[in-house]
């Protein structure tokens, strides 16, 4: 039997359900009578067909960027591994235990794989523990687990939707902000300079987002604009990057007041993605992990009370009156 496996760029199997990322083609149950109009064709010119007919028309592979996160560079080199050895997605599960539909995920940066399916894989593939190298790399990495999740999710956006309650939204961040933030890390002794200088490379290439013409809503809590990051002077910096931001098109900034009190809708902050066929994802963090919501119910309750924050927050001319407000002050301080 042969099998011909890849991705699909849209996450969605060949019968059109979703959940599944990968196919696999069952040469020896096709029958080519009356199917199609295979007759005349032999097995081998038949497999060719098929070979064609899913590498071009029906399936578009997906192409991960290594540098773009520590995940998506294991997913690579798990993908190059097991092209080298001639194995598809099916084949491999076997080996390893797993099905094709986990290692598709994988594959895709869709999933952090476990540790087992690591070891199991760097002895299949005869990888000589490069795989799970490159795993406790991504383990013990800068960023925290679930965040290269997201970051892939964030990348597809054509609507992102902010709630802030403790700092600026990473793409929103100006760059002295984020350094001056990452250096108090540092001090306290709860990364590396290291790590931290790895999380500036991952968020400089995340705000490239705003080179794109997504719609960017932003809500910060009042909060946010008044804790100065970095003192007074990259505060008010970082707000009137805020300014010039919001007079773009397509990025929409509102401030919750302190004044909403018990009323604000949302108590954690909260990331929603609207992806390019209309699904949405939600994304927010504990201290220990980042957590990306797919369930279609509870992502729409998170929509929900969004869409009330909205309401409640102050308009955009009152929001940005706030902001320079907030960043004069600031600067008659830096004096």
């Amino acid at each position: 039997m042969r099998e011909v496996t890849d991705d699909l760029a849209d996450g969605r199997g060949v019968d059109g359900h979703g959940g599944s990322t990968g196919c696999a083609v069952r040469l020896d149950h096709y029958d080519p009578y009356p199917w199609w109009s295979w007759r005349g064709y032999d097995r081998k010119d038949l497999n060719s067909l098929v070979h064609t007919a899913l590498s071009g028309a029906i399936l578009k592979r997906i192409t991960l960027d290594p540098t773009s996160s520590p995940l998506a560079a294991f997913a690579v080199q798990l993908r190059r591994l097991r092209e080298a050895r001639g194995l598809t997605q099916v084949e491999l599960g076997t080996l390893v235990r797993y099905s094709s539909v986990y290692i598709s995920n994988v594959e895709t940066a869709k999933q952090a794989p476990s540790l087992k399916f690591v070891q199991r894989a760097d002895e299949a593939l005869a990888a000589g523990g490069a795989l799970e190298l490159l795993w406790w790399s991504w383990k013990n990495g800068a960023l925290i687990p679930g965040f290269p999740e997201y970051a892939t999710k964030e990348r597809e956006a054509i609507c992102i939707r902010f709630f802030a309650t403790g700092l600026v939204p990473g793409v929103l961040q100006h760059q002295d902000y984020s350094a001056a933030y990452e250096a108090a890390i540092v001090r306290r002794g709860e990364a590396t300079r290291a790590q931290a200088d790895e999380r500036l490379r991952v968020l400089a290439v995340r705000q490239k987002l705003l080179e794109r013409t997504l719609t960017i809503h932003a809500v910060l809590d009042e909060g946010v604009l008044r804790r100065p990051i970095g003192g007074a002077t990259v505060m008010a910096q970082q707000l009137t990057y805020l300014t010039e931001l919001s007079a773009r098109p397509n990025v929409v900034l509102q401030i919750a007041p302190y004044g909403l009190g018990e009323e604000r809708p949302l108590s954690h902050a909260v990331t929603l993605l609207t992806l390019p066929n209309r699904a949405m994802v939600g994304y927010t963090e504990t201290l220990q992990r980042g957590y990306l919501e797919q369930d279609a119910e509870a992502v729409a309750g998170w929509a929900r009370k969004y869409d009330r924050l909205q309401v409640d927050a102050l308009p955009r001319a009152d929001s940005l009156a706030m902001i320079h407000e907030v960043r004069k002050e600031l600067e008659r301080h830096a004096r």
